[in-house]
């Protein structure tokens, strides 16, 4: 399990080393994700690479859109990593590659053993560990940088971040590895567990005193969601790096300002008008109601609004909530992509929730790729 993983790694950075040591530009093309375990990840990478001598050129995705990919893949002999997406393409994401280039994947969702010898697909899951409650990507990528150097240990404070904002808590806890980063950076004296009668809870020493790890969660998530077209996956990183700043708490309040107008219209226009239904969805369709947020926004939208789903009229606490909202065809820091997709987000309120994890109702794992795939799309996650 985690044996295996780390030796795996071992593997890629050698692979990785004597990569860069072969190439005239010393140069990683890092792609992360835009919510708080994808921005910590973002961070973690950027500074071990930038310590190992490397110049990181950093891309934030809301998804591995199939455009943005075969862009990507346009290139040769470079270092190209993934983080906290990208596990489940990994086959795809070898077709792509054809050994052109040394990728990493660094990803915690289901995923694919990769089909290149040169793309590394270093997903915990493939490794008997579970993505959904022992690992993130953060400590994913925490544990990555440490096999490169032990000195990137200073780095277990963000990677805690990370295994908060993603909400994996076993009876109150962090679990696994995500466990095991939070307990070294406590000893780091970076982080502090209190406990209380739901279990434990995260602080993190900041230059402001300590402040709740999850706070620090939805601080990133707003940012690199609601600002991913305005800037704010790069103050994200920068905030995970250098801690908060008057001007990040600024952009943090003008986009709380552009969140809250959005989902509460949005909310009043379902209280008066329902839902779309099926006899086991339920669902609605944004277009770019939501814009200039990202698409991340409407999984938030749908987080939000699912614990008031069983007192509103005609809607179904058994029911899966479905949105779907459009996508850009622009991605910040990369250009212009005809990607000529729609986003779908789903989620599921508590009793719907408690049958799924009883086995008398299928998880959205078990259809929604194969929905997405039948109409021309991708899940990677």
């Amino acid at each position: 399990m985690k044996n295996d993983l780390i030796r795996a790694m071992k593997a890629a950075i050698a692979h990785m080393n004597r990569w860069v040591d072969h190439q005239p530009a010393k140069t990683v093309r890092l792609f992360h994700h835009n919510d708080s375990d994808g921005l910590s990840s973002g961070a973690i990478l950027t500074r071990a690479f930038e310590r190992r001598g490397l110049s990181v050129k950093r891309c934030c995705l809301e998804k591995t859109y199939p455009a943005v990919l075969k862009k990507i893949f346009e290139q040769t002999g470079q270092l190209i990593v993934f983080t906290d997406f990208a596990g489940r393409i990994a086959p795809w994401i070898s077709d792509l590659n054809q050994g052109r280039n040394l990728v990493l994947i660094l990803d915690h969702h289901k995923a694919l053993p990769a089909t290149d010898k040169r793309v590394y697909n270093l997903d915990p899951e493939l490794f008997g560990l579970r993505g959904d409650r022992d690992i993130t990507a953060s400590v994913t990528c925490y544990l990555f940088t440490v096999a490169m150097d032990e000195k990137n240990r200073d780095l277990a404070s963000i990677a805690t971040i990370g295994a908060v904002g993603d909400g994996f808590f076993v009876d109150g806890q962090l679990a696994g590895p995500n466990r095991e980063v939070a307990l070294e950076s406590q000893a780091q004296g970076n982080i502090e567990i209190k406990t209380d009668t739901t279990g434990e809870f995260y602080r993190l020493r900041t230059g402001r005193g300590w402040v709740p790890c999850k706070q620090i969660g939805v601080y990133l998530d707003t940012l690199g969601a609601a600002g991913y077209y305005r800037g704010g996956p790069e103050m994200g990183i920068r905030v995970c790096l250098e801690g908060v700043s008057d001007a990040s708490d600024r952009m943090l309040a003008g986009l709380g300002t552009i969140q809250r107008t959005a989902f509460d219209r949005e909310a009043s226009r379902i209280a008066e008008d329902g839902m779309h239904g099926t006899p086991h969805i339920q669902w609605i369709h944004l277009g770019d109601r939501f814009a200039p947020m990202g698409v991340k926004m409407i999984g938030v939208f749908l987080s939000s609004i699912r614990k008031q789903v069983e007192g509103q009229s005609g809607l179904s606490p058994d029911k899966y909530l479905a949105g779907f909202q459009a996508v850009p065809d622009e991605v910040p820091g990369f250009g212009r992509v005809a990607i000529k997709q729609v986003k779908i987000s789903m989620r599921v309120c508590a009793s719907l929730a408690d049958k799924i994890r009883a086995g008398d109702a299928p998880g959205m794992d078990t259809f929604l790729p194969e929905a997405t795939r039948r109409v021309s799309g991708f899940s990677d996650a």
